[in-house]
């Protein structure tokens, strides 16, 4: 049964391995009209040791991604329960995971994101709705992106929302209908080449802006056949191991030049991937904080707004809308949307645990 008020929080790590996102959000259901307001939130980063096992499983075989598994839905109980005590959070319907993505091949039927084992419900006292690409590819959809049905119910005043995370995706209403999709690589590529450097990432795109374009990686990266596919499709490391990196590699150029090459490509396949180049855009996700990126896509966008929102929102809309769908998931609503996804019908995704 629909309630007027859910006390949820949502969980996601992405592609860039940035960390643990938490958001401990409220909803409150007014004139079937959703409205949300993000209280506690917080990213816990993982140690090397960490980074360097979720960078390499995509090489795993089954019996270590089995470990894997079983040792991150720990790791993961752990940073959930630990949340929930610092900031002294109590009668909460749900723990709403994404889990982290390992593998991602939907055109062979394939989708693991593990830290979504029944257990973790136990583990953390918890009712935890998770697993939300398995169904969908299971349906002939990508399993991704699942973000733009938050898009439509929770920022219907943009007309696109694209988020700049370890990949960029958008979404938009074209003809009634929920249309998303994966644009490019973004801070999957970006941080590798600034971790060559000794940084995390590069601040603000300070280093991006010293380098070069090489015009003929440009043309190399911006012909490749993804970009001409039509959607839905969507894009997993293995895309950035098995394709750009070793094209970019055959290119003995500077880091500088890799990096600011990368960031046109980027900036050119955004405005490519939009029907309309006028509106407003919001842009979230940790590239939204990359000003020289922003300055790139404006180049190309020249009459689009966009719009970079509070902290929060930027860093946490990822959580948020996770957090959405699990509370769409206890209330038997639509939470995937097959215009998005190509599944063969919408649906109702998840998982449901109880401890």
């Amino acid at each position: 049964m629909k309630k007027e008020y859910y006390n949820v929080i949502g969980v996601m790590s992405g592609t860039s391995l940035d960390g643990v996102d938490l958001a401990h959000i409220e909803f409150r259901l007014n004139n079937d009209k959703w409205a949300f307001e993000i209280l506690e939130s917080e990213t816990i980063g993982y140690n090397k040791n960490w980074i360097n096992h979720l960078k390499l499983a995509v090489d795993y075989s089954e019996i270590e991604l089995e470990k894997l598994n079983t040792a991150y839905t720990k790791l993961l109980a752990t940073i959930i329960s630990t949340f929930i005590e610092k900031h002294k959070i109590e009668k909460l319907d749900a723990v709403c995971s994404h889990g982290h993505t390992i593998l991602h091949q939907p055109e062979k039927g394939l989708t693991l994101q593990i830290g979504n084992l029944p257990e973790i419900s136990s583990l953390i006292k918890q009712t935890v709705v998770c697993d939300f690409r398995v169904q969908d590819v299971k349906l002939g959809g990508q399993g991704a992106p699942l973000v733009p049905i938050g898009d439509r119910i929770l920022f219907s005043e943009y007309e696109y929302c694209m988020n700049l995370g370890g990949f960029s995706n958008v979404s938009f209403e074209q003809n009634s209908e929920r249309i998303a999709f994966d644009i490019s690589p973004v801070n999957t590529v970006l941080n590798y080449y600034a971790n060559q450097l000794g940084l995390n990432y590069d601040d603000k795109g300070k280093i991006f802006r010293t380098g070069k374009v090489n015009e003929n990686l440009l043309s190399e990266l911006n012909a490749l056949d993804f970009y001409q596919q039509k959607f839905p499709k969507s894009l997993g490391f293995e895309f950035v191991k098995e394709i750009i990196l070793p094209m970019i590699e055959s290119y003995k150029i500077p880091i500088e030049d890799k990096l600011r090459t990368f960031t046109e490509h980027v900036a050119l396949q955004t405005a490519l991937a939009l029907p309309n180049k006028k509106g407003k855009i919001l842009i979230t996700g940790g590239g939204a904080y990359n000003e020289f990126i922003i300055e790139r896509i404006q180049n190309y966008l020249p009459k689009m707004e966009i719009i970079i929102p509070s902290a929060k929102i930027l860093e946490f809309k990822e959580a948020l809308i996770f957090a959405l769908l699990g509370v769409l998931k206890l209330c038997g609503e639509t939470n995937v949307l097959s215009s998005v996804t190509g599944a063969k019908r919408n649906h109702s995704s998840g998982e449901i645990y109880k401890p």
